[in-house]
């Protein structure tokens, strides 16, 4: 289990709060709205009204402990930029930043953020996975229900293949492609004996529910 700080309640940090709640990680939500904490307290570990910008508030709350810190400041764009470089002066290893465009990105980039997303291009499903998940190389939601996942394989996957796997009588879930990460080769449909390398990918079709045991179990 892992801890995340998520401050900045709008959508994206919303549906990236409680995202990352639902996968069994502990959330701290911040915001200076209180009626946006007051719509999230019970889907989070954590929730608190406060001025993330006042670094007394972020000491006080004890950021400093947390694994990652994600800056989703919605069109306060000096305030984004405040937070995200007191989060790393206060020690985070992993700080997350939401940028409204390429400009905002580079200085992010610029001031430490080890990665920055646009809420229009990452949607905040995919992104708490990627958190959680560092082999998960893509999300894609394609209902409530279902979703693909590409990722790469775990070290002890190597050298079998899709047979000795079987992961969709371990998990449920079905191959629908092997990409090579070096080359961009994909091989659509794979046989069964395709063996798995190291620069293997592979994307997987399932449920949220068989996906989300397939992130546990083989540890990805």
């Amino acid at each position: 289990m892992k801890q995340f700080v998520v401050i900045g309640i709008g959508r994206f940090g919303s549906s990236l709060a409680q995202r990352l709640y639902g996968l069994g990680h502990e959330v701290l939500a911040i915001d200076a709205n209180e009626e946006a904490i007051q719509k999230i307290s019970d889907k989070v570990t954590h929730a608190v009204t406060a001025d993330a910008s006042d670094e007394g508030v972020l000491k006080s709350l004890g950021v400093r402990n947390f694994d990652v810190g994600i800056v989703s400041i919605g069109s306060d764009i000096q305030s984004s930029i405040i937070i995200t470089l007191m989060l790393k002066e206060l020690g985070l290893k992993y700080v997350v930043a939401k940028a409204q465009n390429d400009l905002h990105a580079k200085v992010l980039y610029k001031i430490g953020a080890d990665r920055v997303v646009f809420p229009e291009r990452d949607m905040g499903e995919r992104v708490a996975h990627n958190l959680i998940a560092t082999n998960i190389l893509e999300f894609i939601e394609l209902s409530p229900e279902y979703s693909i996942i590409e990722f790469t394989v775990p070290r002890n996957w190597i050298g079998k293949n899709l047979r000795e796997l079987n992961l969709r009588v371990k998990y449920g879930v079905n191959v629908v492609a092997l990409k090579n990460k070096n080359t961009d080769e994909i091989n659509a449909a794979p046989m069964a004996d395709v063996e798995i390398r190291e620069e293997t990918i592979l994307v997987v079709i399932g449920s949220n529910v068989d996906l989300k045991r397939l992130e546990k179990k083989a540890e990805l």
